[in-house]
């Protein structure tokens, strides 16, 4: 947890004065018992109603001034404590930007969520007490010790019998449930991974109705940490009932030999009961070490799921790179002998990928269900880092660019279409912010997805909802195709982004596009033979390979991986017309 304490460097002042604070009001916490003892033997002692009245109000007074001090010491630590989450959760949602698609792959979606809220919330509280507890449980404890030496030396060595002994309590409760906080925290992460799955597959779950095996899952998962939760719970429930044992059987021994020191005038009544409030307050004073030490090994474990996140350096940077203008004569994409492994696979994705696309040319990839095509079109905005060969745009190796150059110059439509809560405009100018309508709705043509929006009553304030919910999935596929053609990128990649429309609406994009777009160089991985037999060069991919490059009539020639496909596809009239 450590590491995570510079998040508090803009909160000095407030980390400075809330634990100051907390110290002065212990140092009123302290007086009172002596104030009581002189009440007793002086004010009750002698019937001094004048006394007890004016000491009664200093009593009043350290109440009054101990409230003050407390919510002073809670408003800067509660205002440290908020600095710290934000400025943690703004710097670990702007490092989990900067992972790439591998990071992110394998420390999965559903845990950073739980670690974003959840780890930083606990984060949050540990700093929030630690703040007004840390310095102000220890100092109590020894300032009442030292106070009941100024009263009876011999009394105080209960104290310190007690002391040692109800710590050693907390420290056996708090190292049997260190361990299931962490493992708590991980449960949690399997119930976010649970909802989030249920969430996002609801209409397949409904579909199957697969109801009953989910809630029997999410039952199962949630049975299990709450089992946990109950362990920890009843481990921690003990602490209350030893620790109280140890003070009352302390306190009892104080009364004991204290009465007897008061028959013998060794010490006064006052000062007897104020040895039993310091004994009280030694006994509040471990139970907050309780609640603390509870509250910081929670944050101790969400601190070290953070700081795993914070481990992960991406593997692809921009770093060292400046804007580069495109080499004269150069082709659009080119790869050469490229190599590319998921990180938790063994086997390469990709084998020994050659090719050139030039500009203005219509690259269409095609082969089975794993074959690398999706990867393939992944690697051209680096999306991942190939391990060995070279991928070059315009001339330039991908590695050479910015981040931002690099993405600009290519339109991304990927396989599942992503919108954003927000108007149509809104998500139109996710590449090019200052698109006018005219731009817009250019883009939306060639998409095929004007007509739908005009149809719409108000046309681009059309508000569409979190992930395209209101809209049919062959709208959501048009309206991904026109956001990547606003802004007019040098490469279009269409990651089989035509799936959900039907054959006539696919052929009339393919046309705009290629009528459209003359200058644009454009990647078409599709399953179908229809979307890609028109194109200039077509990639067949076999298990990662190349199994051919060429136009369909070359490919069904020559090619068998990409002649079965087509034989498993088109009618005996247009397997003829590919022999002619």
């Amino acid at each position: 947890m450590l590491k995570l304490f510079k998040y508090l460097r803009n909160y000095k002042l407030q980390s400075i004065v809330g634990p100051l604070f907390k110290l002065i009001e212990a140092c009123f916490e302290l007086a009172v018992p002596l104030v009581m003892a002189k009440i007793i033997d002086v004010g009750i002692a002698g019937s001094d109603k004048r006394y007890i009245i004016t000491m009664g109000g200093v009593l009043v007074l350290l109440g009054v001034l101990g409230l003050v001090c407390s919510l002073t010491a809670q408003y800067f630590a509660a205002k440290a404590a908020l600095g710290f989450g934000t400025e943690l959760r703004r710097d670990l949602y702007r490092h989990i930007n900067t992972l790439s698609h591998s990071e992110i792959d394998k420390i999965g979606s559903s845990t950073l969520v739980t670690r974003m809220t959840v780890d930083i919330n606990q984060a949050q509280t540990g700093v929030n007490m630690l703040l007004r507890l840390f310095l102000r449980s220890p100092f109590i404890v020894i300032g009442s010790i030292i106070m009941a030496f100024t009263i009876s030396v011999k009394l105080t060595l209960i104290f310190l019998i007690a002391a040692p002994v109800l710590g050693l309590v907390i420290y056996l409760v708090m190292t049997k449930t260190v361990p299931m906080f962490k493992t708590i925290q991980r449960k949690l992460d399997r119930t976010t991974l649970t909802v989030n799955e249920n969430l996002a597959g609801v209409r397949v779950i409904r579909a199957f109705s697969r109801q009953k095996n989910e809630e029997k899952e999410f039952h199962d998962n949630a049975d299990e940490l709450f089992k946990l939760q109950i362990r920890a719970g009843k481990i921690s429930a003990l602490m209350n009932p030893c620790t109280y044992v140890i003070v009352y059987a302390a306190i009892i021994a104080i009364i004991w030999f204290g009465g007897i020191d008061v028959n013998i005038g060794g010490i006064t009544q006052g000062e007897l009961i104020a040895l039993t409030s310091y004994m009280n307050q030694i006994l509040l004073a471990l139970l907050a070490v309780a609640v603390l030490v509870t509250s910081i090994t929670k944050a101790q474990a969400s601190s070290i799921r953070i700081n795993e996140v914070f481990g992960y350096d991406p593997t692809v940077t921009d770093e060292n790179t400046q804007t580069l203008p495109p080499k004269e004569n150069s082709p659009a994409v080119e790869f050469k002998n490229v190599t590319f492994s998921y990180s938790d696979s063994e086997e390469p994705a990709l084998s020994n990928i050659t090719f050139t696309a030039e500009k203005g040319e219509t690259i269409g990839i095609i082969g089975g269900t794993g074959a690398g095509k999706s990867t393939l079109v992944n690697l051209i905005p680096r999306f991942y880092q190939y391990q060995s060969g070279m991928i070059a745009v315009d001339g330039h190796e991908v590695s050479e660019y910015p981040f931002e150059q690099l993405r600009h110059k290519v339109g991304m439509v990927p396989q599942k279409a992503a919108l954003f809560k927000g108007t149509v405009r809104e998500n139109m100018q996710w590449r090019d912010k200052n698109a006018s309508d005219e731009d817009i709705c250019r883009a939306l043509e060639i998409a095929q997805a004007l007509d739908f929006v005009n149809g719409k009553p108000e046309k681009l304030d059309h508000m569409i909802l979190q992930g395209g919910k209101n809209l049919s999935g062959g709208q959501r596929q048009r309206l991904t195709i026109a956001r990547a053609l606003v802004g007019e990128p040098e490469i279009l990649v269409l990651d089989d982004s035509a799936s959900a429309l039907d054959l006539a609406t696919d052929a009339r994009l393919r046309k705009a596009i290629s009528e459209k777009t003359k200058d644009m160089t454009v990647f078409i991985v599709s399953q179908r033979i229809s979307s890609i037999r028109n194109a200039d060069k077509i990639i067949v991919l076999d298990d990662g390979a190349i199994a051919g490059i060429g136009t369909h009539k070359q490919l069904f020639k020559d090619c068998n991986v990409y002649r079965e496909i087509c034989l498993s596809q088109l009618s005996a009239e247009e397997v003829a017309e590919n022999e002619q």
